[in-house]
């Protein structure tokens, strides 16, 4: 009797427990299921309420907000180029379009040369890096024996018909490097040793034939770039902080105090001071001013512009944004700044969605090299900065700077292509495109054969 009780007993409990778990688990399941159909209505709703949210997070808004913002950049860069330097080239005896064939003809080599970039797959990158870097420090060396001084720099490199900054191609060689170094070591970079050897010391390598040149704002951007790059690559912040200070008081040293014969230090500090002589230091700064205050809010209007009637020094180059603000008001200054913010969100974009290392401390570094030296140049021309000599990337007019940086956009471009799920969709959307195109093309056959017939029958 004990030994059946417990064999009924053992049964009926170990079956009323399963069928307590069971009924929980139902009902759990239930809720489980009614909770994630609430989720996806929710999610549902949420999208139709909501459809530019479901664009932003698809996997190719980095793509289309580069290539809109470099293309538009681009337009508005020639356009600007043309409406401020006719007067300077009729000046100077040449075409009023002098300047302007000048600047496209460097736009269409660099277009192809961007689309390349855009086209080659991540792993390309990573075997260019030493030579890239190799190059770069060959041409740099180069500049200081053979190289061209302009206004007191020496930073051109004159080979043939061919004349270029080797600085311009530095910073791109120097980002990729920095990425494929730092992205291969990542892990380590929690100890000084790693973190310095060999990065910092290539990225003082560069600084240091920069300065040579007497080039203190393409030194401001390298620097710039160095520390973007570190960043995100997880470098110890004390080392962020050292560097940092470090480069300031090198700078210092070499451009201010040990300037020798150069105003440099009388036109920082008269940037700074109360009494500003305004045909002398402040000359520049003001007239940038005086342009942008003549604009008002739509501006005198394209190619109406007073100050580059020879008022404005370096009005199609280093304070082109100037004349923006003259001739297309705030508006315009504002949709430039725009434009460079949108290139700045799809790099952050790129950094925060891609899962390599190597892409990620690359793209922050020609994100921190393109729209750093923006707002740079933007904060020069407002008079927040002192004139440093910086252009505006994609609008100013420059030839081996424009090249450079469609060719790092190019590269950017590459990497958002290459984000998780990227090519599929774009692969998609071409696909979809061709099918619609083949539809219309054939209904226009179809329309052709049937008036051709009834043109016969009559």
């Amino acid at each position: 009797m004990a030994v059946t009780t417990g064999t009924r007993r053992g049964p009926r409990g170990s079956a009323d427990r399963p069928s307590k778990g069971t009924s929980t688990g139902r009902a759990s399941s239930g809720r489980g299921a009614g909770g994630a159909k609430q989720s996806a209505t929710k999610g549902a709703r949420g999208s139709a309420e909501r459809p530019w949210l479901g664009q932003w997070n698809s996997t190719v808004t980095s793509y289309y907000l580069l290539v809109g913002a470099t293309g538009l950049l681009l337009v508005i860069g020639l356009v600007m180029v043309l409406s401020s330097s006719t007067v300077t080239s009729i000046a100077e005896g040449d075409s009023p379009f002098a300047a302007f064939l000048v600047q496209g003809r460097y736009a269409l080599i660099g277009l192809p040369l961007m689309l390349v970039a855009a086209r080659l797959p991540v792993r390309w990158y990573k075997r260019l890096a030493w030579p890239a870097m190799i190059v770069s420090l060959g041409m740099l060396v180069a500049v200081l024996f053979a190289g061209k001084l302009v206004n007191g720099n020496r930073n051109w490199l004159v080979v043939g018909p061919l004349q270029f900054q080797p600085s311009e191609l530095a910073k791109l060689g120097l980002a990729v490097w920095l990425g494929a170094v730092l992205g291969r070591k990542q892990h380590l970079l929690g100890s000084w040793g790693q973190a310095i050897v060999p990065g910092v010391l290539g990225l003082a390598a560069v600084l240091g034939l920069v300065m040579a040149g007497h080039d203190l704002g393409t030194a401001l951007i390298l620097a710039l770039l160095g520390l973007g790059a570190y960043w995100v690559s997880g470098a110890p912040a004390s080392l962020l902080a050292v560097g940092g200070v470090g480069a300031a008081l090198l700078v210092g040293w070499a451009f201010i105090l040990n300037q020798g014969s150069s105003d440099r230090l009388t036109r920082i500090l008269a940037t700074y001071g109360a009494a500003c002589d305004a045909a002398s230091e402040c000359y520049q700064s003001i007239h940038g001013l005086y342009g942008l205050a003549t604009g008002g809010l739509f501006g005198v209007g394209l190619g109406a512009s007073r100050e580059k009637w020879k008022y404005l020094p370096e009005a199609h180059n280093d304070f082109i944004y100037s004349v923006i603000g003259e001739e297309l008001g705030l508006l315009g200054t504002l949709l430039v700044l725009a434009l460079f913010a949108v290139l700045g969100i799809a790099m952050a974009r790129v950094v925060r969605r891609h899962e390599d290392p190597f892409v990620k401390i690359t793209t922050a570094a020609i994100g921190c090299w393109i729209v750093g030296q923006a707002f740079v140049n933007i904060g020069v021309v407002i008079g927040v900065l002192p004139v440093i000599g910086v252009p505006l990337p994609l609008v100013s007019a420059g030839g081996s700077a424009l090249v450079t940086t469609m060719l790092a956009l190019g590269v950017v471009i590459s990497f958002a292509r290459s984000e998780p799920g990227a090519a599929e969709a774009l692969a998609a959307r071409r696909s979809v495109v061709k099918r619609s195109v083949a539809v219309l093309s054939r209904r226009g056959r179809r329309g052709t054969g049937r008036g051709r017939g009834d043109g016969a029958g009559r």
